[in-house]
């Protein structure tokens, strides 16, 4: 028998009791229960290239186990107050911000983050699900008459799978569970192979605060995600991803007609315009260039400076950037660790070979760390490292303009005529975010109003809030994620007719 997530005594993280958790051993957890697998298999840790723990491979029998418990605390969690699962949520954050440190050192182990990032990132969700849980989609009374009531009302959909990518696996995670509950359903958490460990623990520890079935997860292989999208009683998948495969969701949901949000790639541009303050605006513009190694959907992706400035801003930039420290997450100088995984590694690698073969001009960095570096935490050529490297002013059909990298390789472009920035900016398929840098805030207003992005932001970028809707256009996604758009996404939308006489 599967040991059960409440069986060290602590059985109710609503009413003041914080739930029990180690991180040594990882399971599966169907319905409040810590299953094994007969197949298992490792991460690595991407700034030594070392093993971390065992994790499952879910199979088959171990979603229908997961989907059918899902199914089944459907039936009474749809019927729980709005109150009732607000306070888990809450107490499901009060139990995650317990275990931050523990969280945090996991979290920068799998993900290679730098530490104090790895809590940023766990802050924010353990805030975005307490504004969840005081978040209530209204119904909307349409006609009100003697003769009649019309109301406009939303219903949960059942069962959400959530995928989640190995970026932001503890954020974007929660970003989904907590709008799956508050609006009733259940969900089933699965997360990137090579970021399985904090989704597992937020389960197990979910466990011991929600009713059995409601909040699961399975660890898998690249096979996990089609037994998710392909399930015909999962009713919703919840996808964080890369444009690629987001296709491939979206077609395996189709037979089944499954609800999707699928929020996916970015490759965002940033207008500076030649009024702004350099010095001011530069730290800016770096953190939000190469904060987490560029592996953020909504990282700046893009760099259009105005020709009067051009100079004077490239040199600063370069000056800033190159005091921007890279190694491993776990020393506390660091800004920029390593890319996360093998395959992201030989994509990059291969942007980098670009540069000499085509010609660009790198005007820092622009090759992996040194073999022999001494910020390398495990000797000679371990972990995933690369110099953050600033391209000057490449062609506009260049790679590294039309594709997003997701590493920390940034071109920087000059432009004169605002109608042809604009138009080169918006000359993307991709259309996640964009922002436009001006002390002209008028200038600036109009210019944003002109991009074609889900998110636009004037003298920022990437920011994002709980209540906000945060999606994209075009080849970015399909639907939004968070906000009162967001939470509609997770119900279906019913209209009820009220006859007031026979």
């Amino acid at each position: 028998m599967s040991p059960s997530a409440t069986s060290n005594g602590v059985t109710n993280g609503a009413n003041g009791h914080i739930p029990k958790l180690e991180f040594e051993t990882y399971h599966n957890v169907i319905n409040n229960e810590l299953t094994e697998t007969a197949k298992t298999r490792h991460s690595i840790d991407p700034a030594t290239t070392e093993p971390i723990a065992e994790v499952p491979v879910s199979t088959q029998e171990d979603v229908d186990r997961a989907v059918s418990a899902a199914r089944a605390a459907f039936k009474t969690w749809s019927k729980t107050s709005l109150e009732e699962r607000g306070e888990k949520l809450v107490a499901f954050a009060d139990a995650i911000d317990h275990y931050k440190d523990d969280f945090a050192k996991l979290l920068t182990a799998e993900q290679g983050k730098p530490l104090a990032q790895s809590y940023q990132e766990i802050g924010m969700a353990t805030t975005w699900l307490r504004a969840f849980s005081t978040m209530k989609i209204l119904d909307e009374i349409v006609e009100d008459t003697e003769d009649r009531q019309i109301v406009h009302r939303h219903v949960p959909l059942g069962v959400v799978g959530g995928i989640v990518p190995w970026n932001y696996p503890i954020l974007l995670a929660v970003g989904k569970i907590g709008p799956a509950l508050i609006t009733s359903n259940t969900i089933i958490i699965k997360p990137s192979p090579y970021t399985p460990y904090c989704n597992l623990k937020l389960a197990e520890l979910g466990a011991q605060i929600f009713p059995p079935g409601v909040v699961q997860a399975l660890s898998g292989e690249e096979d996990l995600g089609p037994l998710f999208t392909t399930h015909p009683d999962i009713d919703k998948i919840a996808f964080t991803g890369s444009t690629a495969t987001g296709k491939k969701v979206m077609a395996a949901a189709a037979p089944t007609l499954k609800r999707v949000t699928l929020e996916l790639g970015g490759n965002d541009p940033a207008i500076i315009c030649d009024d702004v303050d350099i010095e001011a605006i530069i730290p800016k513009l770096a953190i939000l260039s190469f904060l987490c190694c560029s592996q953020i959907c909504m990282m700046i992706k893009r760099l259009y400076v105005h020709s009067s400035i051009y100079p004077r801003f490239m040199s600063a930039l370069v000056e800033h950037t190159r005091t921007l420290k890279v190694g491993s997450g776990t020393d506390p100088d660091v800004f920029i660790g390593p890319v996360q995984n093998s395959m992201q590694y030989e994509k990059v690698k291969d942007m980098y070979a670009q540069i000499p073969k085509q010609g660009w001009t790198a005007v820092l960095g622009g090759q992996e760390l040194p073999a022999d570096d001494a910020n390398r935490p495990a000797g000679k050529g371990k972990g995933f490292f690369f110099q953050p490297t600033i391209i000057d002013d490449p062609p506009e059909d260049s790679r590294i303009v039309t594709e997003e990298p997701f590493g920390p390789i940034l071109p920087v472009l000059k432009w004169t005529d605002e109608d042809d920035v604009i138009a080169r900016a918006n000359d993307s398929k991709m259309a996640l975010g964009a922002s436009v840098w001006s002390n002209d805030l008028d200038r600036a207003n109009r210019m944003a109003k002109r991009l074609e992005s889900g998110s636009v932001w004037v003298n920022s970028h990437f920011d994002v809030a709980p209540g906000v809707p945060f999606g994209g256009h075009k080849w970015s996604g399909i639907g939004m994620e968070w906000g009162m758009l967001g939470l509609k996404g997770y119900c279906n939308p019913q209209t009820l007719w009220l006859k007031k006489k026979v």
